[in-house]
C-alpha cells in the first residue's frame, strides 16, 4: 500500500468511526486475526440459527475463510447459502433493532469527498449517519464480526441499544453513498486527468501552435505542387515511404519471434496470498450479450470473496440494465450506472467506475469477451514475480467468428499478427506497447498515478499504453487469451475502424505537443516505435489509395506509348515497393502467427488484402473528417450474440 492508499484507508476508517454514537465507540477496531477466525463463527451463531444453514455447510465456509485468509462473514455472503438482505435482517433481529431495507441518499450526513473515500475502502461502507424524517439523527450500520460482538456486549450490559441505531446491508449503504456522491464522481471522471496532467489529455485535441504548423505545412505543400509538381510529388512520396517502410520493418521484425507461444507454468496459488481483484466490464446496448457475458465471467478462477465485478452501464441504458438485473446477479457482481453526460465514451465510463473500485489490481473486459478462466491467475503471477515497474499485462485477443465472412476472416488474421506477433515482440524488447481495447490487467496504484483512462480519447487503450511508457512503467504480454467476435459487415467494421484511426490521431497529436519531452520520457527506441504505431499506421492508410492511383496513372501513360521522366520512373519504383512490401509484410506476419484451422484458406486473405487496405483508407479519411467535426464521438460497435458457450 503506498502513502496515498494509506491516507485513503485512514480517512475511511476515521469517517466511519466518527459516525458511531459515543456509547458505541470502544477500543480501536482491528482486522480479524488468524487465531480469532475460528471463533468468528461463534460470534454469528445466533444469526446463523435464524438462517437455518446446515452445519456441514458452515464448516466448509469456515475452512474456506481460513484458506483464503478472509472473514467467515465474507465467505458466507458469497457462498449462495443466504442472501445479504436475509443475513443482515437476521442480525437486526438478534440485536433487537430496526432493519433498513432501503436508504434515501439525501438523508446522509457526510461530505461528498468522505463518501467517495468510503466507497474505495476495502472493507466497504459499514457506517453512515442520516437525518431521518422529523429531523431525528440515526446511525445505520452493516456490522462486521468485531462490530457485532461489541453491539451484543453493549446490549447485554445495558439491556438495550440506542434507539437511533439501524442495521442495513452493505449494498444498501454503498448504493446510497454512491448516489449521494454521483456528481463528484462524474466531475472527477471527466476532469481529473485534464486538471492533473493536461499535457496527456485529449480534451483539447489540437493546440494553436499545432494548428498553425499543420496549416503552414498544407499551404507549403500546395504551393510546392503548384510551382514544381514533379519534384514536390516525388518529395511527398519519399516522405510517405518512411512511414510505409517503418510499418514494414516492424512487422518483419515481429515475424522473427512469432513462433508457437509457450504455455505458461501456472502455479497453484495459495488463496491467502491473492489480492483483491476488480473486473470492469463496459456495456452499452448489449442486451443480447448478457447471458454469454455472465456465463464467461462466472468461469474466472479467483476467490469470490476477493473479487468484485462491476458491470459499467450508461444510466439511461434501461434495456441492458434490466437484462442484467433479470439474471439475479451474485453478491460480487454489481451494476454501476454512469450518469448521462458528455463525453459519452467508454473511457469516461471506466474512469467513473475506477473511483469506486476497491481492488489492488484492475482488469478490463468488453461485453462480447470470453476470457480464459485462468487469465486472472496468470496475470497475477506475472505481477507477483515482477517489481512495481510492471504496470500492465495484456492478454491476447482471439477472434472466434473468423469463419463467418471475409471481413471477419481478415479481422481475425490482422488480430493474430498484432496480438501474437507485434505486441509480444514489443514486450520482449522493452518497447512501448499499445494496449488492446480489452483484457488489460493493471496494477491499481500505477493506473491511478498515470491518471487513469482519458474520457476524451476514443482509443483510450493506445493512449494509456503510451502513458505507461512515459511514466517509467512497462507492459508485458501473457498467454491465455480472450475470445471475442469481429464485425461481420462493412458498416460495423467501418465505424469501429474509424474510431480507432481517430483515436490514434488524437493520441499522436496530444503526446506530440512537446516532442522533445516525449522523446526524453520514452527513450529513443520507443519514441521511434511510437511514430510508426500512430503516425505511421494512419499515414499509410491515408496515402494508400494515392499510391495505387499514381501507379495506375503512370502505367496507363506507358501503355499508351507516352514517355515518362526519370522522376516519374522513380515514383513507380517507390510506390510499387511501398505497396508490395506492405502487403507482403502484413501477410507474412499473420501467416506466421496463425495456428490450426486459422491457416485454412489463406489464399482468400492474400487476394482480399488490397481490398482490405483500401477499406482502411476509407475509414482513415472518415476519421480525419470526424476529428474535425466531432472529435469525441464514440460510434458504438454492435456485438450479436454467438449462441455458443464461453470457450473452454
Amino acid at each position: 500500500m503506498d502513502n496515498g492508499d494509506a491516507r485513503a484507508a485512514g480517512e475511511a476508517h476515521s469517517a466511519q468511526r466518527a459516525a458511531l454514537p459515543p456509547a458505541l465507540r470502544g477500543a480501536p477496531e482491528h482486522a480479524v486475526q488468524d487465531n480469532e477466525r475460528l471463533a468468528e463463527i461463534e460470534v454469528w451463531r445466533p444469526v446463523l440459527r435464524q438462517l437455518d444453514i446446515p452445519q456441514d455447510k458452515l464448516a466448509g465456509i469456515e475452512a474456506r475463510a481460513r484458506r483464503n485468509a478472509t472473514s467467515f462473514q465474507s465467505e458466507l455472503l458469497v457462498s449462495g447459502f443466504c442472501g445479504e438482505q436475509a443475513f443482515y435482517r437476521a442480525a437486526a433481529g438478534v440485536l433487537g433493532v430496526e432493519f433498513m431495507g432501503s436508504m434515501d441518499e439525501s438523508a446522509l450526513v457526510m461530505r461528498d469527498r468522505d463518501g467517495l473515500t468510503l466507497l474505495r475502502d476495502r472493507g466497504g461502507v459499514r457506517i453512515a449517519r442520516l437525518v431521518h424524517e422529523g429531523g431525528q439523527g440515526i446511525v445505520a450500520m452493516a456490522p462486521d464480526a468485531a462490530m457485532f460482538r461489541r453491539l451484543r456486549a453493549r446490549r447485554d450490559a445495558t439491556g438495550e441499544l440506542p434507539d437511533r441505531l439501524r442495521i442495513a446491508a452493505p449494498s444498501v449503504l454503498r448504493n446510497a453513498v454512491e448516489r449521494r456522491c454521483r456528481d463528484l464522481i462524474e466531475q472527477r471522471a471527466t476532469g481529473a486527468l485534464f486538471e492533473a496532467l493536461p499535457y496527456c489529455s485529449s480534451r483539447v485535441v489540437l493546440t494553436g501552435l499545432q494548428g498553425f504548423a499543420g496549416g503552414l505545412f498544407v499551404a507549403l505543400a500546395v504551393a510546392a505542387l503548384f510551382l514544381a509538381p514533379e519534384s514536390a510529388t516525388f518529395g511527398l512520396h519519399l516522405a510517405v515511404s518512411l512511414f510505409f517502410f517503418g510499418c514494414v520493418a516492424l512487422r518483419l521484425a515481429a515475424i522473427r519471434g512469432a513462433g508457437r507461444p509457450e504455455r505458461p507454468d501456472i502455479r497453484a496459488p495459495h488463496p491467502a496470498s491473492l489480492p483483491r481483484y476488480s473486473v470492469l466490464v463496459a456495456l452499452y446496448r448489449e442486451v443480447d450479450m448478457v447471458p454469454e457475458l455472465l456465463q464467461a465471467l462466472g468461469k474466472l478462477v479467483w476467490p469470490r470473496s476477493k473479487l468484485e465485478i462491476k458491470l459499467v452501464c450508461e444510466a439511461d441504458d434501461a434495456p441492458t440494465i434490466a437484462a442484467l438485473e433479470a439474471h439475479g446477479l451474485r453478491p460480487w457482481v454489481e451494476i454501476v450506472r454512469v450518469p448521462r453526460g458528455l463525453p459519452r465514451t467508454k473511457p469516461k465510463a471506466l474512469a467513473y467506475a475506477l473511483q469506486i473500485c476497491a481492488g489492488d489490481f484492475v482488469a478490463l473486459y468488453d461485453a462480447e469477451d470470453k476470457p480464459h478462466p485462468w487469465q486472472l491467475i496468470e496475470a497475477w503471477q506475472r505481477f507477483d514475480v515482477s517489481d512495481h515497474s510492471l504496470a500492465c499485462v495484456q492478454a491476447p485477443l482471439a477472434i472466434s467468428n473468423g469463419e463467418s465472412g471475409i471481413i471477419a476472416r481478415m479481422f481475425a488474421f490482422e488480430y493474430s499478427g498484432l496480438f501474437r506477433g507485434i505486441l509480444p515482440f514489443l514486450s520482449a524488447n522493452a518497447l512501448i506497447l499499445p494496449l488492446g481495447g480489452t483484457s488489460n490487467h493493471f496494477r491499481r496504484s500505477a493506473l491511478e498515478k498515470m491518471g487513469g483512462w482519458d474520457p476524451y480519447n476514443v482509443t483510450e487503450d493506445a493512449d494509456l499504453g503510451l502513458r505507461v511508457c512515459r511514466f517509467g512503467y512497462h507492459t508485458e504480454t501473457i498467454h491465455y487469451p480472450t475470445f471475442e467476435t469481429a464485425p461481420e459487415n462493412w458498416i460495423d467494421w467501418r465505424n469501429q475502424r474509424t474510431r480507432w484511426f481517430k483515436g490514434w490521431i488524437q493520441t499522436w497529436l496530444v503526446h506530440m505537443r512537446d516532442p522533445r519531452r516525449l522523446a526524453s520520457e520514452l527513450g529513443f527506441r520507443s519514441f521511434i516505435v511510437s511514430q510508426i504505431l500512430f503516425a505511421g499506421m494512419v499515414a499509410s492508410a491515408l496515402v494508400h489509395p494515392f499510391l495505387l492511383l499514381t501507379i495506375l496513372w503512370l502505367a496507363v501513360e506507358i501503355a499508351a506509348g507516352g514517355s515518362i521522366s526519370p522522376i516519374q520512373s522513380a515514383l513507380i519504383g517507390i510506390d510499387l515497393a511501398n505497396v508490395t512490401l506492405g502487403y507482403t509484410a502484413f501477410f507474412l506476419l499473420g501467416r506466421a502467427t496463425l495456428r490450426g484451422n486459422g491457416r485454412r484458406h489463406l489464399w482468400k486473405v492474400a487476394l482480399f488484402t488490397p481490398v482490405y487496405w483500401f477499406m482502411q483508407s476509407i475509414a482513415a479519411w472518415r476519421a480525419l473528417f470526424q476529428l474535425w467535426r466531432d472529435p469525441h464521438l464514440w460510434e458504438k460497435t454492435p456485438h450479436p450474440a454467438s449462441g455458443r458457450a464461453a470457450n473452454e
